[in-house]
């Protein structure tokens, strides 16, 4: 698979998969235990250029591809994907402001959240609106030379840590999801309030949390894009960001696959590495053939992506896919771990944990198989 890559994107993959080992996966284990915020590996990450890996260089980004970025995603996430997952969020954020920023708000926000300075967040999940996410409650009413956001968000990744967030807010009540604006907010925003870390599955080291908005005051400039485009906005993000937890998703089934390759060659029964049986062999090959499947498919949308090419379906097929592979694949590899798997002595519990979620973010694996059919349906194209 090699071949399918350029010689820059096979350096960057390198230079990223040794960073990871060295400076990620020996750490990731405690902080999944103690839950602490993966600060100074994010800070790492910033002096290498991956924060804005795929952002326009005049505004503080690499210039590269967004297959490079993917490539990137799926290297942390082998090490540690709450350090992948902390990415995600922050380059949900960069993303939209990029795409519809002006000038003025791209120098301002997206500059520094490119150089990785300063942290991201995105905020349009609700407390009652998840997969339903044109039916979210807050609210943006004029107030002079700017606007009052009042209500809650939910499960947002980096939300107590971020300095500049991306909030989906209603504008007009009366057009539903057509109503919906984007606001550029910074993170100490008076009446922006962050509750506490949830105690999640996994993840344990992402900051997750609920959102709350009091009164809170936006200038009229941090509008971003256009009134009432924000949830046509929101979509259109989405659609990379499922790459992106697709690329994760294949991260975290190669550590499961990598690992239960190293177990089964040492672990012993029967006087034979477990290895030689045909029940483990046929779990690793399974493992391996998902995994590239899945990969393929990332490298897939990426490569739409980066040539213009609408990309949605790819990109559902790509999410779904691989999250439900990564999550097959930890289970097999906690099974050819035996009771060991089931301990924390060995990381393959913790990747069964975090592949789950895949499944879920971004929109569930039943909401791209709507985003799919609907789109099969409509074009009638295979």
């Amino acid at each position: 698979m090699d071949t399918d890559l350029t010689k820059e994107q096979r350096a960057l993959r390198e230079t990223v998969r040794e960073f990871a080992a060295a400076e990620l996966k020996p750490g990731a284990g405690r902080r999944d235990e103690t839950g602490e915020f993966p600060r100074v590996e994010m800070e790492k990450l910033a002096e290498r250029g991956l924060m804005g890996l795929f952002f326009p260089p005049g505004f503080g980004g690499g210039g590269r591809d967004f297959l490079s970025y993917a490539i990137a995603v799926e290297e942390l996430a082998r090490a540690d994907a709450s350090v992948a997952i902390t990415l995600l969020a922050h380059t949900l954020c960069a993303a939209q402001i990029d795409s519809f920023g002006s000038p003025a708000q791209k120098e301002r926000f997206l500059s520094p959240l490119a150089r990785g300075e300063k942290l991201g967040a995105w905020a349009l999940t609700e407390p009652g609106a998840g997969s339903d996410a044109g039916g979210i409650a807050t609210k943006a009413e004029p107030d002079g030379d700017g606007w009052r956001l009042s209500g809650s968000k939910f499960f947002i990744t980096n939300g107590g840590k971020a300095d500049t967030l991306v909030i989906m807010a209603v504008t007009d009540p009366a057009k539903g999801s057509k109503g919906i604006s984007a606001f550029i907010v910074p993170g100490d925003s008076p009446g922006l309030q962050a509750g506490k870390n949830l105690e999640k599955l996994g993840f344990r080291s992402s900051n997750t949390v609920g959102l709350v908005l009091k009164d809170m005051f936006v200038p009229r400039e941090n509008l971003l894009g256009e009134l009432h485009r924000g949830f046509v906005q929101a979509m259109g993000n989405l659609e990379g960001g499922r790459i992106g937890v697709a690329a994760m998703a294949v991260g975290i089934g190669r550590a499961c696959l990598e690992d239960a390759i190293a177990y089964a060659r040492k672990r012993h029964a029967f006087g034979h590495p477990i290895g030689e049986f045909q029940a483990i062999q046929t779990m690793l090959a399974d493992m391996a053939t998902e995994l590239d499947a899945a990969r393929l498919l990332v490298l897939r949308a990426a490569r739409r992506k980066d040539a213009g090419e609408p990309f949605g379906r790819e990109a559902s097929m790509a999410k779904l896919y691989a999250s439900e592979a990564a999550t097959r694949a930890a289970n097999r590899a906690v099974q050819i771990h035996g009771g060991y798997g089931y301990t924390r002595a060995f990381p393959v519990e913790r990747y069964l944990r975090e592949a789950k979620l895949c499944e879920i973010g971004e929109g569930t694996s039943e909401i791209q198989r709507m985003i799919i059919a609907r789109e099969l349906l409509r074009s009638g194209e295979t």
